[in-house]
């Protein structure tokens, strides 16, 4: 969201600042044990670490300077239970610090400004774009897919408090904030257990009931009262898609089972809540011929909850139908009475069907492999020697092949879980709908086999040809699969089985980008690069077969995984570059920070809306870059993809992330059901390391390398070639390649190098701190230069505010997880003797909760 004015600012400043420093005087009066003490001293801890970081400290020497001057804690356990206690409190401060802003968002943001509906409709208008309007929204949707990546360290009761805190904020309620605030301080914020699969899928579950479902509700009611023909059955505008239970790429805990069970609780929530709302219809519409109608569709919802016997044989026209006959009896007989409710739930029940989200299916691509080999050695449906043939000879067998495998035959988990699962999204089409679950989506993806295979899958689990309503969805993430996607794709246009499927599938094919795995291949500028030069290769090449492409971005939350201010990237784009849809995923912090509240998730959904709806309407690019745009983008990306290629080739790389920040901790983290690496070898390797870990532990660190390392000496490398000029023009022309820079300064801003400059004087990591140290100077150098401004986020006053106060939050947690990292690797190496391993440990893991939470987007 983005805040330009400075009435904004000012609000911020009132509502946000000013309270926090209010309520946050509360903690100290808690009736808990020792609290008062325990905020006296964290004050003082946070002074002396801007005061130590100044004086160039280290963090130990900062957290003992401390225990000895403003302390009579000798003992090495005391020591250790105070920081405990500190590390709680920011906990709580930084829950706080949510609490108001979520409060305070209608009041900071120009919810009637650019990029809302509200813009849009005073637009359509002023330009007279009714009819072209009428058009685009026949088929243009856009598609928000909520993941469980694990970045979100809040437990449920931490999200609900935040919840109603917020609400009692606006209220000004202050018995209401003292008493939540009572119950943040007893509410645990450690989860005992990792979550399983189904764990995350209810979390993510209350966010579709309680904010996705009544946004949507007010968006399409507002598009509708704007534009009446805007929303319809046929195409909804709004789309949601859930991954917990079916994603089981490097999860083992994800089986055919839990995503049956996942489809099944999300019908059962979007069954109550038309149900609720039925029953609150029922207080308004007490009219004669109407109460009849409600009552029987009541009945039927509570029963398809409550009643085993009628949990399936719902289907969406039978609560559509008694729906529209009540709109027309109160349009002919009760002057339209009450009739904007009953069109609010009907346009829910056209976005949200019986499935509520639809449930993708996503595997890794080696696996389907292992499938095919398997049948072939135990069914003989496939030749024996399978995984030895050419790719030709497997896509000519794989293209006719079909059978009705038995599961059970098999041993191997995996294969016995591929084959289950698509009998299991048979089931859940049967049960929720086609759109309950249509979906495969296939992660590293390198070949037109890899999707072959996908559809032999099917063919081989008995579906028939003109039965199969699933698309088939290559995902192309590292900087060579993105780079070979257009040639992947042409060979599958080109077959004439895949062809025929993509008819039936009305010509519309679906391709995924991941953001996150190619910034950790190929750095910042060139993780761009690929994705938007695959981008226009695939929208090129699809054209030429007549295919409508449609791109699915996997983006997480900061700019290094695709995030930061993502409606920009997509008003940037030009005509070269598909836009029928916008699909992307909400993951982890993204989905709270954005999304948490009913005014944020509108807010932020319209945006989305706006965005790919105005550069179709109002925008006179054909292109997002011109020729040489692109030729000089190009250019940039080759330097930094060097530069950065150059630092993960530093012999002490990964021994440097892996020693200084919380790499190593973060599958204790108990946040997420999936491993933080693809293998379980033993040693630590940067192939098979997960992205969110990766870039979380950058961030933790304070150096957040994956956002802008590369950039200054890309844009230095310009100016040596007398190409300065024109890299000037590009940001000032250019909305794409200014959203990209940003992002950048977002990254930036969030980087605090005092924490770790002890490093600068280390034997061992001296030179890779100063390297990454003097690129951060470098690009803030040349990005001062680009912007003509002094300061990182200049135009953006109110997110630059509320980033400089979470970091001070969160300042004296960097400082004490740098202490504890410290005293465990000693510990480790035999350097000091200490029976406190462990508690230093849980030390860095409950430091990284706090941390993480307060940059709202930083992994």
């Amino acid at each position: 969201m983005s805040y330009q004015s400075s009435p904004g600012l000012q609000q911020f400043k009132n509502l946000v600042g000013i309270k926090f420093q209010l309520y946050n005087s509360l903690f100290t009066s808690l009736p808990f044990h020792r609290i008062e003490k325990t905020g006296i001293l964290l004050s003082l801890l946070l002074t002396y670490c801007e005061d130590g970081y100044k004086k160039k400290q280290s963090p130990e020497q900062i957290i003992e300077d401390f225990f000895q001057k403003h302390t009579t804690y000798t003992s090495e356990r005391e020591r250790a239970d105070i920081l405990f206690r500190f590390v709680q409190y920011v906990e709580r401060q930084v829950v706080l610090f949510d609490a108001l802003e979520d409060a305070a968002f209608k009041e900071v943001t120009d919810t009637g400004g650019v990029g809302t509906l509200k813009h849009l409709s005073s637009e359509v208008v002023q330009y007279n774009k009714q009819d072209e309007l009428k058009t685009k929204l026949k088929d243009y949707s856009v598609r928000l897919v909520l993941t469980a990546h694990p970045t979100q360290f809040y437990p449920g009761p931490v999200l609900g408090i935040i919840n109603d805190l917020s609400r009692a904020v606006v209220e000004n309620n202050a018995s209401q904030i003292n008493m939540y605030m009572q119950q943040l301080g007893k509410t645990p914020f450690l989860k005992k257990q990792k979550p399983t699969p189904f764990d995350e899928a209810v979390s993510l579950i209350w966010y579709l009931e309680n904010i996705f479902y009544h946004a949507a509700g007010r968006i399409l009611a507002s598009l509708k009262n704007q534009f009446p023909d805007a929303v319809s059955e046929n195409n909804s505008i709004i789309k949601m898609g859930f991954w917990p239970g079916g994603d089981r790429d490097g999860n083992p805990f994800v089986n055919a089972t839990t995503t049956l069970k996942v489809a099944e609780a999300l019908h059962g929530a979007i069954i109550k809540c038309y149900y609720l709302d039925v029953r609150r219809l029922k207080r308004r519409l007490t009219f004669k011929g109407v109460d009849t109608i409600l009552s029987s569709l009541e009945e039927k919802l509570y029963n398809n909850i409550f009643v085993p016997e009628h949990k399936a044989g719902l289907n969406k026209q039978e609560i559509i139908l008694p729906l529209k006959q009540i709109r027309e009896i109160l349009i002919y007989q009760h002057n339209s009475l009450f009739l904007h409710l009953v069109d609010n739930l009907i346009s829910k029940v056209y976005v949200f069907g019986l499935h509520f989200a639809t449930l993708d299916i996503r595997q890794e691509s080696s696996v389907h492999g292992r499938v095919m080999q398997a049948i072939a050695q135990e069914e003989k449906l496939l030749p024996q020697n399978y995984a030895s043939l050419d790719p030709k000879e497997k896509i000519s067998l794989l293209s006719e092949v079909s059978g009705n495998t038995d599961p059970s035959r098999y041993n191997d988990s995996l294969v016995k879980d591929a084959l289950e699962t698509a009998n299991v999204v048979k089931k859940i089409q049967h049960a929720n709908g086609q759109e309950g679950c249509n979906r495969y989506i296939i992660s590293q993806c390198n070949s037109a086999v890899n999707v072959m295979e996908v559809y032999a899958l099917f063919m081989l689990t008995g579906w028939k040809k003109e039965d199969l309503h699933i698309d088939i969805v290559p995902l192309f993430e590292t900087v060579d699969d993105l780079q070979n996607a257009a040639s992947i794709m042409k060979e599958l246009y080109e077959n004439p089985t895949y062809i025929k499927h993509l008819k039936r599938r009305n010509f519309t094919q679906t391709i995924m980008v991941g953001f996150s795995d190619g910034t950790k291949d190929g750095g910042y500028l060139m993780a761009n690069w690929g994705i938007y030069k695959a981008k226009e290769e695939l929208t090129k090449i699809s054209k030429q077969y007549s295919v409508d492409v449609v791109f699915f971005d996997g983006r997480g939350g900061p700019p290094a995984r695709g995030g930061g201010k993502t409606h920009k990237f997509y008003a940037s784009m030009g005509r070269n570059i598909a836009n029928k849809e916008i699909q992307l995923t909400i993951q982890g912090q993204t989905v709270s920070s954005n999304f948490g509240t009913i005014d944020s998730a509108q807010y932020n959904i319209e945006q989305l809306v706006h965005a790919g709806i105005s550069n179709d309407l109002f925008s006179s690019r054909k292109v997002t870059l011109q020729e040489a745009e692109e030729e000089l983008f190009e250019e940039m990306a080759d330097e930094s993809f060097k530069s950065y290629t150059a630092l993960k080739n530093h012999p002490h790389f990964m021994e440097y992330l892996n020693e200084v920040s919380p790499l190593q901790f973060y599958s204790e983290t108990n946040i997420g059901s999936r491993p933080s690496k693809r293998n379980n070898s033993g040693r630590l390797e940067l192939k098979d390391l997960r992205a969110i870990p990766y870039v979380g532990a950058w961030s933790q660190l304070k150096q957040n390398v994956t956002g802008y390392y590369g950039v200054g000496t890309a844009l230095r490398a310009m100016e040596q070639k007398g190409k300065w000029h024109q890299v000037k023009e590009l940001y000032d022309n250019s909305l794409y390649f200014k959203t990209l820079i940003d992002n950048c300064e977002m990254a930036m801003k969030k980087c605090f190098f005092p924490l770790t400059e002890h490093f600068s004087s280390n034997p061992v990591f001296s030179d890779i701190w100063g390297q990454i140290f003097n690129e951060f100077e470098l690009t803030q150098k040349y990005l001062f230069k680009l912007s003509g401004k002094h300061e990182l986020m200049a135009d953006y006053p109110v997110e630059q505010l509320s980033i400089q106060m979470r970091e001070r939050i969160v300042l004296p947690l960097s400082t004490i997880q740098q202490y504890a990292i410290t005293k465990f690797r000693r510990i480790e190496k035999g350097l000091i003797n200490s029976p406190l391993k462990d508690v230093y440990e849980k030390l860095i893991i409950r430091c990284s909760f706090g941390i993480i939470n307060a940059a709202r987007n930083s992994a």
